[in-house]
């Protein structure tokens, strides 16, 4: 990147408060996707009559968050950061509004159609991370980064939580009192899009083109639109998927990058989804001699613990995966990742007999999954050139999303054919093979980005 060392003051200034509005409408807006993934599934049994929509929501949440990851940026690379992400959470604020509908009609095809919503908001909230490095310098990408996804982590815990104040408000509102979270959620959307709209200015997207077309130069929103590098001179859209496929090809750094990236949500997403089903046979079969009341209620209870813990290793100490990534650099902290993601499917799977040991393997799980897709975004956002960058990061979110829904789905069979132990083996041999290649291209690096 060129240097610009006039307006690097100003730069700085624009950044931290960048960070500080992304991590603000972050907080606000995930309670929403909160909310749904923890009452969507008992909200499509009520109105469906029967388990089997239970998988529903999430499944249509996941596939509107993966199919959309491209357009949205596809419209922040033509109209810069703060139209993308407030498209998102409109999108999200239609689905939530769409979710109370559904309560109070009854209607599945409603709530479907309002997960699918809060679903193009998640993608949204997952392209935040990459606004955090437009304008960061080099030294810093890493924890501007991490911040913005570590903010995740207080939507993510707070909206599960939203039931019984959400009783509250929904019956004072003279609503179900099930709708009453989707109306807080409703109104953290509305606040995270009038910050956003308001705030955020300069853009960082179009400022960060700008500065990049000017070295030197500080440079005023105003002058953005008719700058080169501006949003009306960004790159054509043309096939925008192949051409990210494209601008990733070209990058030995990006390709490690995005390998990574997809490979640790494949892992993560395959082990994390079926270890509540290993974990309800095994303390079901370690408490024959209780009721099955007993047993279905020690199994909640060790389930619900355990991907807590699983969440705070993906979440909560995203800032020291994002320090490490400046320090140690970004591949070196991708082979830590897939270490950690190689030793959490290992003591997994050896210890698929004690529930202490699957929680333990559930936490470095997480803490892999973190350190990788930190240390891959960081560097996938440094790889590729400028008018590629947010294009490739939608191919990105894309992948993932796809490689989560792909990972999900094939780990049932799995786990049928080869049980938990085998499923933690395939995991493994996954994790490994990118462990590798992170570990080759660190000892051989001979490019000009850092690594």
């Amino acid at each position: 990147m060129a240097t610009i060392p006039n307006a690097l003051p100003d730069v700085r200034r624009v950044q931290r408060r960048t960070l500080a509005l992304l991590s603000a409408a972050q907080i606000l807006s995930a309670i929403g996707t909160g909310a749904t993934v923890s009452i969507g599934s008992l909200l499509a049994v009520d109105l469906s009559g029967t388990e089997a929509w239970a998988g529903s929501a999430a499944t249509v949440m996941t596939l509107a968050a993966a199919l959309t990851a491209l357009p949205l940026a596809s419209l922040a690379e033509r109209k810069g950061r703060r139209i993308g992400l407030v498209t998102g959470l409109l999108a999200a604020l239609a689905g939530a509004l769409l979710i109370i509908l559904a309560v109070i009609s009854g209607w599945l095809l409603l709530l479907l159609l309002g997960t699918a919503g809060v679903g193009v908001g998640s993608a949204s909230n997952l392209q935040a991370r990459f606004a955090a490095v437009d304008l960061a310098d080099a030294d810093h990408r890493g924890r501007s980064l991490s911040v913005v996804v570590w903010a995740i982590t207080i939507g993510a815990v707070a909206g599960p939580n939203l039931i019984q104040p959400g009783a509250v408000v929904g019956q004072a509102l003279g609503l179900p009192p099930i709708a009453g979270p989707f109306v807080i959620s409703s109104a953290g959307l509305v606040l995270s899009c009038l910050l956003l709209v308001t705030a955020l200015r300069p853009d960082p997207l179009l400022l960060a083109r700008a500065l990049a077309a000017t070295p030197g130069e500080p440079v005023t929103e105003d002058a953005q639109e008719t700058m080169p590098g501006g949003v009306g001179n960004a790159a054509p859209t043309g096939n925008t998927l192949m051409r990210g496929l494209r601008a990733v090809r070209g990058s030995r750094p990006a390709i490690l990058a995005l390998t990574a990236i997809v490979a640790a949500h494949a892992v993560m997403v395959g082990v994390m989804s079926m270890t509540p089903v290993h974990l309800q046979a095994l303390v079901t079969g370690a408490s024959a001699t209780h009721s099955s009341h007993v047993a279905g209620t020690d199994a909640l209870v060790i389930i619900g613990f355990t991907i807590s813990l699983h969440i705070a290793g993906m979440f909560a100490l995203s800032p020291l995966m994002g320090w490490l990534t400046d320090k140690i650099g970004r591949a070196g902290t991708m082979s830590l990742g897939c270490a950690l993601l190689v030793l959490a499917v290992g003591v997994a799977g050896v210890g698929q007999g004690q529930a202490a040991a699957v929680a333990t393997g559930l936490v470095l799980l997480g803490l892999g999954w973190s350190a990788t897709t930190i240390s891959g975004s960081t560097l996938l956002a440094e790889s590729v050139a400028m008018p590629d960058r947010v294009v490739v990061q939608g191919v990105s979110d894309t992948a993932m999303g796809a490689a989560g829904a792909i990972g999900g789905a094939i780990s049932g069979p799995v786990l049928a054919a080869a049980g938990y132990a085998g499923l933690n083996v395939a995991a493994g041999v996954v994790a490994a093979g990118v462990l590798a290649a992170a570990v080759f291209f660190t000892a051989r690096s001979r490019t000009g980005v850092r690594a």
